[in-house]
């Protein structure tokens, strides 16, 4: 029998009915009636964490609120000093969001345990495994408050940045005076960090916030890596003169200039199927009606599977900024503000993701894909503690980041199904 065969199929039925209903039921749990909200340090927080404490609890596992406030769940073995295997994912969501971008990772973790734990002589539930179960739900991978994301998973990894208590929120509220509002002490952030010999490593399941895998018609996917990023502030400075008395070749128009700016970055990114670039914000100053702008700036977030991919792309956007302001008489710069290095899956965590969704498939089926994730999870910040690896879940027309974001209940079970057999396979190997 392969590992996941023995997974009782009725069982995983009715483990991925749950996992859907309780998405549903976080949901609920809201800032913006009519929409979903939940964001890092806040009531909705609170209450996300109680709700997933009490769905840990019913599977006999302990729950705790961590110095960042991430809620984690341990199922021990029979040593309770024995090393985790975390799964998880995040409660926290971007404005008016879908329902399954982290959560259904949660969910699909609790539902794993629910199925491989096993009683222990005394009544107890245990796992079965050397190490124990533990899942994590992070909070603020979005970055959706205070402008930086993954905030939860970098207190997890020990890699706090003191800088941060200073970042504010739209109401000007501090992350350190979040924290003390919240019940957390800031002092205290580094009772988060893990230590290394803690993990086994960290698996997740998430839905693809792409196409790839509907448009293979496949479930499931293996991920192989976490796109590197990168992330600017530019700004391109003209001259604001009177739209009316301004012929067009005495015209600095910055606006114009953006607009050339962020339609090179689609023509550059297109011809780099490794890359993805978007210009997601742009403004313009003074701003009035009858005023040629003077200044523009847009945001650019550039994407990469590798490192050298990413920055050979930002290099020609930057040549092409250069002709542009060369041509419109224009000056540009640009601020950067969040860089992170592609994280690469460990070989062996996707070894077993892959045996895992083998188990789900049919004799003789093709192996399943293998792509990276164009976006950003709480595995690149863990990956600077431990080995991770990341199970992706078909999403129909692959939108994410919007109320159309869906997942089917079908493919969740193939999900468990997938997610449970890896755990059992990365059970048979040898400790590091």
């Amino acid at each position: 029998m392969r590992p996941g065969e023995g997974l009782d199929p009725v069982a995983v039925q009715d483990a991925a009915r749950r996992v859907m209903a309780r998405c549903d039921a976080l949901a609920s749990i809201t800032a913006t009636p009519g929409a979903i909200e939940r964001v890092y340090l806040s009531p909705e927080h609170a209450r996300a964490n109680r709700a997933a404490a009490g769905w840990m609890r019913e599977l006999g596992m302990t729950a705790r609120e961590d110095a960042a406030g991430n809620l984690v769940g341990r199922l021990d073995t029979a040593d309770s000093e024995s090393a985790a295997l975390l799964l998880g994912s995040h409660l926290d969501t971007v404005p008016d969001a879908g329902r399954y971008d982290g959560m259904a990772g949660v969910l699909i973790a609790l539902a794993v345990v629910r199925l491989l734990r096993r009683r222990a002589d005394d009544g107890t539930w245990r796992s079965p495994f050397p190490f124990a179960l533990e899942v994590i739900a992070f909070w603020d991978e979005e970055g959706t408050r205070f402008g930086t994301a993954l905030l939860g998973s970098s207190a997890v990894a020990g890699t706090w940045d003191p800088a941060w208590w200073e970042l504010t929120d739209d109401s000007g509220t501090t992350l350190r005076e979040a924290f003390a509002d919240f019940g957390l002490d800031p002092s205290r952030i580094g009772d988060a960090a893990r230590r290394p010999e803690e993990l086994r490593g960290y698996l997740e399941a998430h839905i693809e916030q792409g196409p790839e895998l509907d448009r293979r018609g496949e479930p499931l996917a293996v991920v192989s890596s976490i796109a590197s990023a990168r992330r600017f502030h530019l700004t391109v400075e003209g001259q604001a003169r009177h739209a009316g008395g301004t012929p067009y070749d005495m015209r600095h128009d910055a606006l114009l200039g953006a607009s050339e700016a962020a339609l090179a970055v689609e023509r550059i990114c297109r011809g780099e199927h490794h890359a993805v670039g978007t210009v997601g914000r742009l403004e313009t100053f003074p701003g009035a009606v009858n005023i040629v702008p003077g200044e523009a700036r847009l945001s650019l977030d550039l994407r990469g599977e590798l490192d050298e991919t990413r920055d050979r792309v930002w290099e020609s956007i930057g040549k092409e900024l250069d002709v542009i302001a060369g041509r419109r008489g224009l000056r540009w710069r640009a601020e950067e503000f969040h860089s992170a290095p592609a994280v690469l899956c460990a070989p062996l965590l996707q070894d077993v993701i892959r045996a895992g969704i083998v188990a789900t498939l049919p004799a003789g089926a093709d192996d399943p894909a293998t792509i990276y994730s164009r976006a950003g999870h709480d595995g690149m910040a863990l990956g600077a503690l431990t080995d991770i690896g990341m199970v992706f879940l078909r999403n129909p027309d692959g939108i994410s980041h919007h109320p159309a974001e869906s997942v089917s209940s079908q493919d969740v079970a193939a999900g468990i199904r997938a997610l449970g057999a890896a755990v059992t396979h990365l059970a048979a190997e040898p400790a590091p």
